[in-house]
């Protein structure tokens, strides 16, 4: 028993038919299905969380359109790697390379494969669960399609558990009773690959006679699943638990999940990044040196690497975390979003409209337009939005001291016809 493939590699489908979930990648009429049966496979990015079919829908296609197929792991390959693959891959046709967590490749690694994707010497296959706009150079990315993968739902999920009880080899010859999967869904995370490794985990501790209840699954997933792993199966839970510590103002928590993330060996990037897209999602102008601290912080762990990055990115999530807050900014742009969303492409008023030509001044283009460097305070309280949501206050400034001070500024400008 113990020389079988895990549960997640004996399931893994061979066809489009066979896998769950992306079917707005892979159903029917889809571009990805199409390209597939076409047998017009372009270099691609698979971008999605752990778990949700990149490494599957790889496989597929190499095993339906039966040409040679490779893969490296960019945790443990090389530029060495690349070129022997490569070279291997000019004396035959059709090949795909898929390389797995491509976003840990540098630069020199990813520039290596430029010139046999562009020749058509290999199609790149790329995974990773990184925005690839970051960390896929963008000559390799202009050369690929960019196909994004969600995460599985409940249904998926569920869906998921009762194929395998029902066709996997092993476990069809089990008494299994699916009682509850509440328990099982939850610790997954959306990831397959987890959900059934857990499940093969939990009907070899049950035995033969095995009746699934959250309970049980609990008690043995305390028992036996690490905290986090160190292929980043966790790093959504954790990193999410290290953003919500810091929006909410606890030092002590934002470092004692930065110090699970640094002792799980997650990718010292993107905690900076994070912490440099919450300097204006939760602080913002509460204390703008937020950001400027979050963005060396940024550069500083690009140049240090490990191990001694863990100080710069414990001195910026204490601050950070010890930092006023104030979402306005984002609550301005989304309600900004919203707004064009509901209203569509408004006329600018013709009063702050460009007016380079005669025509365009002739037709009202700029009349009317008061210059605000020729009024008290600089400030001519005219309007700027269009009429149609005139007098709209996208921006509304928190209760901290600074933005306060910034309110009642505002307040003073407007005077009668003030928004805030």
């Amino acid at each position: 028993m113990s020389s079988l493939p895990p549960l997640a590699e004996r399931l893994r489908p061979n066809t489009l038919d066979e896998l769950t979930g992306q079917q707005h990648l892979t159903g029917q009429g889809s571009i990805l299905r199409k390209a597939i049966e076409q047998g017009k496979v372009p270099s691609m990015i698979l971008w999605g969380p752990p778990g949700v079919g990149k490494t599957t829908i790889a496989n597929i296609i190499a095993h339906t359109l039966k040409v040679p197929f490779y893969t490296l792991s960019a945790i443990s390959s090389g530029v060495k790697e690349v070129r022997e693959v490569i070279d291997l891959a000019k004396k035959q046709r059709n090949v795909i390379l898929f390389i797995d967590e491509i976003h840990r490749f540098n630069k020199g690694q990813q520039d290596a494969l430029l010139g046999a994707v562009e020749k058509g010497i290999i199609t790149l296959i790329g995974a990773t669960t990184e925005n690839p706009s970051f960390e896929v150079n963008s000559a390799l990315l202009s050369r690929s399609q960019v196909y994004i993968l969600k995460a599985l739902d409940s249904t998926d999920l569920v869906s998921l558990l009762h194929h395998a009880i029902e066709t996997d080899a092993v476990l069809k010859t089990k008494d299994i009773q699916l009682k509850e999967t509440e328990a099982l869904i939850n610790i997954s995370g959306g990831d397959a690959r987890k959900l059934l490794n857990l499940l093969e985990l939990v009907t070899d501790t049950l035995g033969d006679k095995a009746i699934i209840t959250d309970d049980a699954v609990m008690e043995i997933a305390q028992q036996r699943i690490a905290l986090y792993d160190k292929k980043g199966e966790q790093h959504y839970d954790i990193i999410s638990a290290f953003i919500k510590s810091i929006r909410g103002s606890d030092p002590n928590a934002a470092v004692y999940w930065l110090a699970r993330m640094i002792a799980g060996g997650e990718d010292v990037k993107f905690i900076a990044r994070r912490m440099l897209i919450l300097a204006s999602e939760d602080i913002g102008n509460a204390n703008p040196n937020a950001l400027l601290l979050a963005n060396a912080t940024f550069d500083a762990v690009n140049k240090i690497g490990w191990p001694e990055s863990q100080l710069i990115l414990s001195q910026c999530a204490l601050y950070l975390a010890s930092s006023a807050k104030s979402n306005a900014a984002t609550t301005a742009i989304g309600a900004a979003m919203s707004a064009v969303k509901e209203h569509g492409d408004l006329s600018v008023p013709l009063h702050i409209r460009n007016a380079p030509t005669k025509l365009m001044k002739k037709e009202g283009y700029g009349k009317g337009y008061e210059y605000s460097h020729n009024y008290e305070n600089n400030f001519s309280p005219q309007e700027y939005l269009p009429n149609e949501i005139s007098g709209t206050a996208f921006f509304q400034p928190g209760n901290n001291a600074r933005e306060e001070e910034l309110r009642k500024f505002l307040r003073s400008l407007w005077k009668d016809k003030y928004r805030y």
